[in-house]
């Protein structure tokens, strides 16, 4: 198991306390180090989720809540974003605030793997880069689908492996040279944009992470390959 800091603390505490520390530069870091590319991934996603007309949804991982905002602008009802980290839900909120977004979206800290709601909640739910830091992924994939409603959608982007030459190998002297180096230089944390290309080493993507989710109740899946393989949206169904 890769952690952020390979410290003696368990992959759950490392990863709120990275989150924490880049909280405020979070956001400028995202968008500078995709080229604005996360944008057009995180709208790839909303526009499956209209697809489905869902009128509350989970964001699990929320981050700064730029799912969650994006998902009660094109009229989700009722959005709960819920996050590890204290810093980044505080940023979130003030996202929200600024959207004046309050009464539609609900942010708070909570843990993906004992999910603070009551079974068959939800219509739908979406993460966005969030699955890769699971401590235990399959306990966080189950109960989410817990607080699914049956039949409900699971809609999931994370980064993966471009296989395609030259991508794949430019992909590679970015993830590990550059992407660590400019997020040392803004973030001033040394081991989270290191642990960021680890990090997707090690995940199981593909149909890996398909059959994962299989095994955790989850049918009618499909992955949707994005940007020659850098990223992957995976869909599923509570079953």
């Amino acid at each position: 198991m890769v952690q952020p800091y390979n410290s003696s603390d368990d992959k759950k505490n490392e990863v709120r306390a990275m989150f924490n520390n880049i909280a405020r530069n979070y956001d400028l870091l995202n968008h500078l180090l995709s080229l604005g590319i996360d944008v057009l991934w995180r709208k790839r996603i909303i526009r499956i989720l209209q697809s489905y007309k869902p009128d509350n949804v989970l964001d699990i991982a929320t981050g700064t809540a730029d799912l969650a905002i994006m998902a009660a602008k094109v009229g989700v009802r009722s959005v709960a974003g819920i996050d590890l980290s204290e810093m980044m839900i505080e940023e979130g909120n003030n996202k929200v605030s600024a959207c004046s977004l309050t009464k539609i979206i609900k942010l708070e800290v909570g843990d993906a793997e004992q999910l603070p709601y009551k079974d068959e909640m939800f219509d739908a739910a979406t993460v966005a880069f969030g699955v890769r830091n699971f401590a235990d992924l399959k306990a966080g994939l189950r109960d989410i689908n817990r607080v699914l409603k049956s039949g409900a959608p699971f809609i999931i982007l994370e980064f993966s492996k471009p296989v395609v030459f030259p991508v794949k190998q430019l992909y590679h002297f970015y993830s590990f040279y550059i992407l660590p180096l400019l997020g040392r230089v803004i973030s001033k944390d040394k081991r989270a944009y290191m642990y960021l290309p680890e990090s997707i080493n090690v995940f199981p993507a593909g149909d890996d992470f398909l059959e994962i989710m299989s095994e955790c109740g989850f049918s009618g899946l499909k992955q949707i390959p994005l940007s020659f393989r850098i990223a992957t949206i995976y869909v599923g169904h509570k079953s």
